[in-house]
């Protein structure tokens, strides 16, 4: 039997996407409260099954998105690779050691970035290969999906109330300071938007202020770090859209990952000038009422 999605499904579940994964209001959440609010039983029906065609279309979702933040940043990531070049022909002249020395001054920033990035990335995809599924089987679900909402809210809030407990005088870090136990650290925050209803950018970006980043750099690090751990997520899981779970969902899946690579692009422009100077209070104000609601809709 072929799977039921139509094309007003992938639409309007790739433009959620796209918008929800950068937004800090959790995209996995949404993915579930919005089709059950709906009344779109196929996707609710399928959400939680060990093989579910829904679970393919997300990961088409996954891939549109992380190529939409690709474009958005392609002159970061370009400076990026050609630091890493610009570094391994140090490594060739100075030795492999330098590769390295991450308080060496001459070290290009660049590189260093990068390397943080990666090793940023490494806990939450460890995890991921272990926890995902049994996780969302486990928790997704609309009720679950609503409570973790409304802690991301919580978190959200709380992390802006330890920012500025740390006092309007106080030194703060940039990226070009980040320490590579920090960036493990905010990388790990990751770990958490596991569950469905806990925002990725939001927590990393919680993460990233409590250790001293400023809004906007946190907002770029968490935007640049979630990069090529969807793109991993989605390609790891693109085989499956391939096979006999994909029938009926691909082209629905492509119009979908479209939509969504798109809303990604609008949506971390905006949020890169919103941090600029403001905060995420107003997003934890409204993951808490939506969350809230959905509680008592789904309770």
């Amino acid at each position: 039997m072929l799977a039921s999605l139509s094309y007003l499904q992938a639409v309007v579940m790739g433009l959620v996407q796209g918008v929800s994964e950068l937004f800090p209001v959790s995209s996995l959440g949404h993915g579930i409260l919005l089709p059950a609010l709906l009344g779109w039983h196929n996707l609710v029906s399928s959400q939680s099954q060990a093989q579910s065609f829904f679970l393919v279309f997300l990961v088409g979702l996954h891939v549109g998105t992380a190529l939409g933040l690709i474009v958005f940043y392609r002159a970061t990531w370009w400076r990026l690779f050609r630091g890493l070049q610009h570094q391994l022909g140090i490594s060739r002249r100075d030795g492999a050691s330098s590769l390295w020395r991450l308080s060496n001054a001459s070290m290009d920033h660049d590189y260093r970035l990068l390397f943080l990035l990666v090793v940023a990335c490494i806990p939450v995809g460890l995890t991921g290969v272990i926890l995902d599924k049994p996780l969302r089987e486990l928790f997704a679900k609309p009720l679950a999906a609503a409570v973790f909402l409304t802690i991301n809210g919580v978190i959200l809030i709380v992390g802006e109330r330890l920012r500025r407990h740390r006092g309007r005088h106080a030194r703060y870090e940039k990226l070009d300071t980040l320490t590579a136990r920090n960036a493990v650290a905010i990388g790990s925050a990751q770990i958490l938007a596991l569950l469905a209803g806990i925002s990725r950018s939001g927590v990393t970006m919680v993460a990233a202020l409590t250790r001293g980043l400023d809004h906007e750099d946190a907002a770029n690090f968490s935007f640049l770090l979630a990069t090529p751990v969807i793109l991993a997520a989605g390609l790891y899981k693109l085989p499956k859209l391939l096979g006999p779970l994909g029938n009926g969902v691909r082209t629905q899946t492509f119009v979908g990952a479209l939509c969504a690579g798109v809303a990604a692009f609008i949506a971390v422009r905006f949020l890169t000038r919103w941090f600029t100077t403001k905060t995420l209070t107003p997003f934890g104000i409204y993951c808490i009422i939506a969350g809230l609601a959905c509680v008592v809709r789904f309770g």
